[in-house]
């Protein structure tokens, strides 16, 4: 399974934002930049970060974005599911998956307790522990 990049980079930006700001709107322009990420994308996904509450946009001179609460408060795994990213491992455990089987089918445990501990673990992480781990690295 790998993630997809819309889960990834909405992941990296936010890090990013957390890591530069002191409380005051960070540039998008600024976040593309430092992780080299199209500026089209990065806007495309802040209007769905937006939407789903985990940033407020700032406008006019100096404006950007600053994280709608806490870092501290922002899992892991609720930036992914407000991008609108899938965190089941196989196509077939989607709604609209392509799976043929009329019946359940005998790896579907193995699926969903896979999905379980994936949901799990990003569930565990907010965006504070990574942005931690992130000042760490800088400071090597």
């Amino acid at each position: 399974m790998r993630m997809s990049t819309k889960a990834q980079y909405a992941v990296r930006a936010l890090v990013s934002l957390n890591l530069v700001s002191d409380g005051s709107p960070v540039s998008i322009k600024d976040i593309s930049a430092r992780e080299n990420i199209s500026l089209n994308y990065l806007e495309q996904l802040f209007v769905k970060l937006r939407r789903g509450e985990i940033v407020h946009s700032v406008r006019g001179p100096g404006g950007g974005y600053v994280l709608a609460r806490p870092a501290a408060d922002i899992r892991v795994d609720e930036i992914i599911d407000t991008v609108e990213e899938t965190l089941v491992p196989v196509s077939c455990m989607e709604a609209d998956g392509s799976c043929k089987c009329t019946t359940e089918c005998a790896t579907q445990s193995v699926w969903l307790g896979l999905g379980n501990q994936i949901r799990t673990f990003l569930a565990s992480m907010t965006l504070e522990d990574l942005t931690s781990e992130g000042r760490s690295r800088l400071n090597c």
